[in-house]
């Protein structure tokens, strides 16, 4: 006979399952800190460069609530736009930048 000081013994898993999710959210959380990637969370516009001037660079710009990337290929994520490296910019101590353009 089961008395009422007896438990559910399925209660175990239904409280392992709450911690399961608190880690899983704090370890999400710390990746995104470690990453410094909590820019994309705010409310402010941004651009990230990753490889830069590597043949497999992207450029990771956010616009409001819109994320879009840029592959070194010259094709969007959305494979509507096409561009070719043009030349290059540099930005001088004083502020001031410089464009070359590649000589093909």
């Amino acid at each position: 006979m089961l008395n009422e000081d007896d438990g559910d013994p399925l209660s175990v898993v239904v409280n392992l399952f709450d911690v399961a999710m608190v880690f899983a959210v704090s370890l999400m959380v710390a990746m995104v800190m470690h990453m410094n990637m909590t820019e994309v969370f705010g409310s402010e516009d941004f651009t990230i460069v990753k490889n830069p001037g590597q043949d497999n660079m992207e450029i990771i710009t956010k616009e409001g609530r819109e994320i879009n990337t840029y592959k070194a290929n010259g094709k969007t994520t959305d494979g509507n736009q096409q561009g070719r490296r043009l030349g290059t910019a540099y930005q001088l101590e004083d502020g001031r930048i410089i464009y070359i353009p590649d000589t093909e």
